[in-house]
């Protein structure tokens, strides 16, 4: 008797159901002048073959067993507490990698999410954001000394213009030795950069001479420097291209080929036991983009802007809904306020808000007079009425009172310097206008400063006729579980094309359906 003929599917719905089914090899045949597909084998009129592909191996496997993770996928830090603690708590649930968005918190703010995230995930895998705060110093030292209080293992060190004291202590207090003599890490560092040359710092040992030091400070043992002597400062490097927020705007095609390559020639120079990871993040918002960075080498994938926009993220509804509605070219850079001095900028949403123009005026003032008094009494009217809402003299207590608490030494460079003391007000606007975005500050929403990809735009461009396209759907998990499984997709469509397959164009793209 006669096996029965395996079951090919011919319709698009069936089509797509068969490309889904990702533990499934795929035999395509050509019959009739019709393509289809079956999941056994056949022999006749076999056109192409496709393997089984899991969305949960693609990338480094190194990086989900470092970080215990279904995927190799991480969503980046975002300030201020935009990545939040549910959305840390809930991405570790699921088996991602979240790291909280210490950046510009105050470390009793930090200190309390510390409490709640160890609570929320007692056996999963988080990070949380280290950021280089040149201007603030203790701010950095005081995060550190919380992370090693309460023994977080991995930090996302962002921002980063040069090695600093503090992440390299973070580093070395973790380091011991096994029983073989290994070094064991047991704080982990994920760098976030964008520039050649700080990240071969983060990929080699710290300089000799910064170890020495720090011994003489007593930051470190001689028995710490030794070991830290003998690792890399990170484990992982993200490269980090166009993105929302501090950003130089690299473009990932051009970025992570150059990481990769001093990657592999710092590693033939030091030998490490395990090789440092590169991930790519920055314009990461679709499943193309995903797959496009994993096939040009990257480790894993590294999320920010589109999680702004999820429904754990701790920001406004009301921006929330700017998001979900921006497109690609919706964006703009404007002076930040953590380096608004040294003239860095950041890449915000410009829909629906004046604050990068409004930014923008502040530090032309900054850089053209020297002191209030000597701005023209009709603009500093203007400002103060229309900006601020508030008098100079009343913002400039304020901050006071806040750098009081956060680093008085800031306060000291400011005496008897009206320039730096202009700044300290004008960085008070830009300081809260995140806030006031993150809080849904009630009549300040032409001052919200919300920090933007054109990532974003991507991302709503591909979730638009979705369940995915209203903001109140968008849940961090299930972005990324759509993410890495419309990459796997992808991967599967692009290698039947390669064999010579034209499939419905419709069945190009990947369509998320909600997860029941």
């Amino acid at each position: 008797m006669n096996a029965p003929s395996p079951a090919v599917a011919f319709d698009e719905a069936s089509l797509r159901a068969a490309l889904l089914r990702f533990e499934q090899p795929c035999y395509v045949i050509r019959q009739g002048g019709q393509i289809g597909i079956s999941h056994a084998p056949l022999s006749e009129n076999l056109v192409a073959y496709a393997t089984p592909i899991a969305p949960e191996n693609l990338g480094d496997s190194g990086f989900r067993h470092a970080y215990g993770l279904r995927f190799c996928y991480m969503a980046g830090a975002m300030a201020g507490g935009i990545a939040s603690e549910a959305l840390v708590i809930a991405l570790g649930k699921a088996g991602l990698l979240g790291s909280f968005g210490a950046a510009g918190l105050v470390p009793s703010r930090i200190e309390a999410a510390i409490h709640s995230i160890q609570a929320g995930l007692p056996q999963s895998s988080y990070a949380f954001n280290l950021i280089h705060s040149p201007n603030e110093e203790a701010l950095e030292r005081r995060a550190v000394d919380l992370y090693l209080q309460y023994g977080i293992k991995v930090v996302e060190a962002s921002a980063f213009l040069d090695l600093t004291p503090h992440v390299v202590r973070y580093r070395a207090q973790g380091l011991s030795v096994d029983g073989a003599g290994a070094v064991n890490i047991g704080n982990r560092v994920i760098a976030k950069l964008s520039r050649r040359e700080v990240a071969a710092k983060f990929m080699q040992p710290p300089p000799e001479r910064m170890l020495r030091e720090m011994i003489t400070a007593g930051l470190i043992s001689e028995t710490q420097a030794a070991l830290a002597a003998r690792v890399p400062v990170a484990d992982d490097v993200t490269a980090e291209a166009d993105s929302g927020g501090h950003t130089d705007n690299r473009p990932l095609v051009t970025l992570l080929p150059s990481i990769l390559a001093l990657r592999d020639e710092l590693q033939a120079k030091w030998n490490f036991p395990t090789p440092i990871r590169v991930g790519a993040g920055g314009g990461i918002g679709t499943p193309s983009a995903v797959l496009a960075a994993l096939m040009m080498g990257a480790g894993y994938v590294v999320t920010g802007s589109v999680n702004q926009a999820v429904v754990e993220a701790g920001t406004s509804a009301h921006t929330r809904k700017l998001l979900a509605q921006a497109d690609m070219a919706d964006v703009v850079m404007a002076p930040s306020a953590d380096m608004f001095e040294m003239g860095v900028k950041v890449q915000l949403l410009k829909r629906g808000t004046l604050f990068p123009m409004r930014a923008q005026k502040l530090y032309d003032l900054y850089r053209e007079f020297d002191s209030w008094e000597s701005i023209p009494a009709a603009e500093r009217e203007k400002l103060e009425k229309q900006v601020f809402k508030r008098t100079y003299a009343d913002i400039w207590q304020g901050t006071v009172s806040y750098f009081n608490e956060r680093d008085p030494e800031v306060l000291h460079r400011a005496q008897g310097n009206p320039k730096r003391e202009m700044a300290l007000v004008f960085r008070w606007y830009l300081g809260l206008s995140s806030r006031w975005s993150s809080s849904g500050e009630a009549g300040r929403e032409m001052d919200y400063q919300i920090w933007c990809g054109p990532s974003m735009g991507a991302f709503n461009d591909w979730a638009r006729g979705t369940y995915l396209e209203a903001p109140e759907n968008r849940r961090a998990a299930e972005v990324a579980f759509h993410l890495m499984r419309g990459a796997a997709y992808l991967h599967r469509i692009g290698t039947l094309n390669a064999q010579g397959v034209s499939l419905p164009a419709s069945l190009s793209r990947y369509i998320p359906e909600p997860l029941t």
